[in-house]
């Protein structure tokens, strides 16, 4: 049983942003939409709040109105073991958004997400310090992260 679960606050896009997530990531699902009641904190029938799962993990949307606002103080890291990973949430979560350097991006709802090959920590902790210094480097550089682009860093003597 998860203990720890993830809780976004959007203005009013709970539904929208959860809608889009679970069609981007495998194993995904709204499970849950609660609606606001009479006297709730907005109009009646309104979607409050959205519960849905990511490959398996919970989340939890609110519909917390324009006060609350996301921060790149935190964000999602997704743990890629391909290229076409890499590919696919880059441009799926980007699109509409902001991307940002060494593989972060905003989405469209402006949720802050890390999007990085497993082989990008493989490098940055190479035995070789040398090694790691060039795939640092190479990150640097880069807005989406190349694999490719980092093995031949990581592989080639400045």
């Amino acid at each position: 049983m998860q203990t720890i679960t993830t809780f976004l606050t959007f203005n009013d896009q709970a539904e929208e942003a959860a809608k889009l997530y679970t069609s981007i990531f495998p194993n995904s699902t709204i499970t849950k939409i609660t609606r606001n009641g009479e006297g709730g904190p907005g109009p009646a029938d309104r979607i409050l709040s959205v519960v849905f799962q990511l490959n398996g993990q919970e989340f939890i949307a609110l519909n917390g109105g324009t006060h609350f606002k996301f921060s790149d103080g935190i964000s999602l890291f997704i743990n890629c073991e391909t290229q076409a990973e890499v590919d696919h949430y880059w441009e799926k979560l980007s699109e509409g958004g902001k991307e940002g350097p060494c593989g972060w991006l905003n989405d469209k709802f402006g949720v802050s997400w890390q999007v990085v090959p497993s082989k990008l920590g493989q490098f940055l902790q190479d035995e070789d310090p040398e090694k790691a210094k060039r795939a640092m480097a190479a990150m640097m550089t880069m807005k989406k992260i190349d694999i490719q682009a980092l093995e031949e860093a990581v592989a080639e003597p400045v």
